[in-house]
């Protein structure tokens, strides 16, 4: 939790700095609420919950037959199950600013950090229950949003020592590659296809669009957009250019060309240290998602997403407030914290401000009193301290506890050190120690720490 919450207090750290304020929303969410927005495959991930009056209910007979009518139709049924737990945090948000549209003010920049759930086959990076720390702004049209969201992820890869591949894309421009190669009623099939080439390759890809019956000469003006990106060392101009030659009889793809160029061209004049990378090939699995799209890999890991989001322009239309555009982003805190154990970057925040930082060891009960006061002290001054609470003789003992908690200073008290004030206080890094009162122990530590 040490390690969690550094991360949580970086990334809460960054969306505070560009104005987001905190929200929560419950673990539960009516289930119509939640299916239908994730496509189908998010819909078979939904934990469903039974509803408690199953178990009260006397008619059992007309249950069963629910049950059985909703495995063969594969529905859900309210005699059954009314609500599911959320399967992220993005759709309950939106359910959320049309619940409470008199009270926002727009644009709404909020963040949340909560666990989601879904009905996946756990693995590594991949969990049941997970973190999301998402930011979203909504009412806004404005592309500075999509910058700000960059910028925002390149500050806390930066901060938390992660180095990153912000790869970006825009749904338009998918639409407008499926106009192009005569396939629009199939965008669907083939966002889902393509958005799997990490995972399943070219050859896959392929396959599952021939199985989604994605013509072979549609496929054939596909091959070489997909090649692009495998090249790895074509440029984002470069990408651009055979993009801006491909869409031109599509106005949807145009416009997210513009709109992607813009985007572009404003991060390249800022300071950033990631990497942002045009990926012709990204396309996010969510339905909702129309415009510009992220997704963020670890340069030196080998792991999935960690971070990714996009703009939706009407997702809280289906909850009856229709044109509410807006982007967000989503950190995946697991995926993260696994990323940063593997480049042991958390050796570093060992002494983070959650742990002690002094202990009071002692000889004995009259010591271990007098500690109090003492401890009281150091803890008005900002000092994480605590007392080794048992009265025990043996000081080794409660060194190795010390040593064991990673607590870098441990302050001696005896029977000279009650009589005159002085304390011994041991550095047990360097393993040094020296003889102080109480106030210089905690001016020290005050600047040591």
């Amino acid at each position: 939790m040490v390690r969690r919450n550094y991360i949580f207090d970086t990334i809460r750290t960054v969306f505070q700095r560009y104005g987001f304020s905190p929200i929560e929303t419950p673990a539960m969410e009516n289930i119509e609420t939640l299916t239908g927005k994730y496509g189908d495959e998010g819909d078979q991930l939904l934990f469903k919950i039974l509803n408690s009056r199953q178990f009260e209910s006397k008619n059992k007979e007309e249950l069963k037959k629910e049950y059985e009518r909703s495995l063969e139709k594969n529905i859900n049924s309210p005699l059954l199950t009314e609500r599911a737990l959320r399967y992220d945090l993005t759709v309950p948000f939106a359910r959320y600013v049309v619940q409470h549209q008199n009270e926002i003010t727009f644009p709404f920049k909020r963040y949340q950090i909560q666990p989601v759930w879904r009905a996946d086959k756990p693995q590594k990076g991949r969990y049941r229950e997970f973190f999301q720390c998402d930011a979203d702004v909504i009412g806004s049209n404005s592309l500075l949003n999509e910058v700000e969201i960059v910028q925002m992820i390149d500050e806390v890869f930066s901060a938390l020592g992660v180095s990153v591949t912000v790869k970006i894309n825009n749904r338009k421009i998918l639409t407008g590659i499926a106009e192009a190669i005569g396939e629009t009623e199939k965008i669907i099939d083939i966002t889902v296809a393509i958005d799997k080439l990490d995972k399943i390759g070219i050859d896959g890809v392929i396959k599952e669009l021939k199985e989604k019956q994605v013509a072979d000469a549609a496929i054939e003006k596909l091959i070489p957009l997909i090649n692009l990106q495998l090249g790895g060392k074509n440029s984002n101009n470069e990408k651009l250019g055979v993009l801006i030659s491909l869409l031109t009889i599509s106005d949807a793809g145009k416009n997210g060309l513009n709109e992607l160029q813009t985007v572009i061209n404003t991060i390249s004049k800022l300071n950033i240290k990631s990497e942002l990378q045009l990926d012709i090939t990204l396309a996010r699995g969510l339905n909702y998602y129309t415009g510009a799209i992220f997704e963020v890999k670890a340069n030196d890991v080998q792991m999935g997403s960690i971070c990714g989001g996009g703009r939706y322009d009407d997702l809280t239309g289906i909850f009856g407030l229709p044109n509410m555009s807006g982007v967000g982003i989503s950190f995946g805190i697991d995926r993260i914290f696994d990323v940063m154990n593997d480049l042991n970057l958390f050796d570093k925040i060992n002494n983070t401000s959650q742990t002690t930082k002094l202990m009071f060891a002692h000889f004995g009960e009259a010591e271990r009193d007098y500690c109090i006061a003492l401890a009281a002290k150091a803890r008005t001054a900002g000092i994480n301290t605590e007392i080794y609470p048992d009265a025990v003789k043996k000081i080794s003992k409660q060194f190795d506890y010390a040593n064991k908690k990673n607590i870098p200073y441990v302050a001696v008290v005896g029977g000279d050190e009650m009589q005159t004030g002085i304390i011994s206080l041991k550095d047990m890094a360097k393993g040094e120690q020296e003889k102080l009162a109480i106030d210089a122990i905690i001016k020290k530590l005050n600047e040591h720490i």
